[in-house]
């Protein structure tokens, strides 16, 4: 038996937390306005994170509350299981519809958000070849760095070895191929045999991997390796969905037109829990159509909740009604030039920008290798001055605010960073 007291130890287990050191540093954050949080003692923090990438409409917008509220009074949630529906979930769908860039689109709502979306996308590209006569067709491919969520799909779909390793192999008949060559995707489709492989999962821009932009023609040519060799393209916009890189969707800036499309986060800004698979005609027909047989048997007790769809909504009408989408086009190349003079820091290698508020500042490998607490010193370092980043792979610091964070600010996460960086130089 050890010493560990677990009574003296809060309750609460932190998802990706090294609890022995956690437990007792914990920040609490008790309220949120525009792009700034504030912890119990009353100390602002602006938030280059949005959260987890999702609060796009920033924090403390009544419309959300009030929608839920306004639901919740008249019947909070009831299940969406074979004939039954709600109007706030249908109206969500017809609106997310009509917003991407998917003709005729069906949309299949999911509680927890982006990891149970993935893995409803992940069972449905299988169940789509079986339900058309081709059961063999059951493969998926990953790319490396890629980040699908923690559900068990999402776990081993992921490129990122220290999210799948501590579990073991969790889905068979998944491979991965590196995340910015083509090639490597038409090799792996050849080796396999394409009577074999149903899908291809592909973030439009690698998020939790690393921020990591498309090599260009890269996405164009995954999806015609796709078409070539009738595999289904499926772009996880779970970050990248509604507005993060100064489209609606990063599918329209890219060109791009998915099998299926997985949405979360900013489907609500995080006001409340909801993911999306956006399902195109193709995969929709064989479930759909008069006198099919055919039940896609999966779902939760929460799909299409009433009260998440009605948060949604208010959600979409901020976004379309404060322009917020072309505001985020007009803010990237204020990002960039805030953020790119770190490149030339002694203790960074690369600032990565490009699409949209999406960036990440990679700490130098050397520098890493010589002090393996450097990277961890920096986000606290931030943090203390004000500022909210976290680690990407261990590698990088995030940057992801909401739409709403001004110029200004977008200075400050720059000023802030080099400050951290400048202190651990002496």
């Amino acid at each position: 038996m050890s010493d560990f007291d677990s009574a003296a130890r809060p309750a609460m287990w932190n998802p990706f937390a090294n609890m022995a050191v956690a437990a007792s540093k914990l920040v609490t954050i008790v309220r949120g306005e525009a792009a700034t949080v504030y912890d119990e003692a009353g100390r602002p923090y602006l938030d280059a994170l949005a959260s987890l990438w999702y609060c796009n409409i920033g924090h403390g917008r009544p419309e959300p509350a009030q929608a839920a509220a306004a639901q919740m009074a008249e019947i909070a949630s009831y299940q969406a299981f074979e004939i039954f529906s709600s109007r706030p979930a249908e109206a969500l769908a017809e609106r997310v519809a009509a917003l991407a860039p998917v003709p005729d689109a069906k949309v299949f709502f999911t509680p927890g958000g982006g990891s149970d979306a993935i893995d409803t996308a992940a069972k449905l590209s299988r169940a789509y070849w079986r339900a058309i006569g081709q059961p063999s067709k059951q493969v998926i491919i990953g790319r490396t760095h890629a980040y699908h969520g923690m559900n068990a799909y999402g776990t081993s779909l992921g490129g990122i070895p220290a999210n799948s390793d501590p579990f073991g192999p969790l889905v068979t008949l998944v491979e991965h191929v590196p995340w910015d060559d083509a090639g490597a995707l038409a090799k792996q489709i050849e080796q396999l045999g394409a009577d074999r492989v149903a899908a291809f999962f592909c973030e439009p821009v690698v998020g939790a991997g690393g921020v990591y932009f498309p090599p260009d023609g890269y996405l164009a040519e995954v999806q015609q390796v796709c078409r070539d060799n009738d595999v289904l393209f499926v772009a996880d916009e779970v970050i990248t969905g509604f507005g993060r890189t100064g489209e609606w969707f990063a599918s329209i800036r890219y060109g791009l037109e998915p099998d299926m499309m997985i949405l979360a986060k900013g489907l609500t800004s995080g006001y409340l829990p909801l993911g999306a698979v956006l399902a195109g005609p193709r995969v929709a027909e064989p479930f759909w159509r008069p006198g099919s047989a055919e039940v896609f048997r999966h779902g939760y007790t929460y799909s299409a909740h009433p009260t998440a769809c009605a948060a949604g909504l208010a959600n979409l009408d901020i976004l379309a009604r404060e322009d917020l989408v072309a505001r985020v086009r007009q803010l990237e190349p204020v990002l960039a030039s805030a953020l790119r003079p770190l490149a030339a820091h002694e203790l960074v290698s690369e600032v990565r920008t490009g699409a949209g508020l999406l960036a990440a500042v990679e700490i130098a490998a050397p520098a890493r290798e010589r002090d393996p607490g450097l990277a961890a010193r920096l986000v606290t370092a931030i943090r203390e001055r004000g500022v909210i980043t976290r680690l990407l792979r261990g590698m990088a610091l995030q940057v992801s605010p909401p739409f709403v964070i001004t110029e200004a600010e977008l200075g400050q996460v720059a000023d802030v960073f080099k400050a951290a960086l400048d202190a651990e130089l002496g």
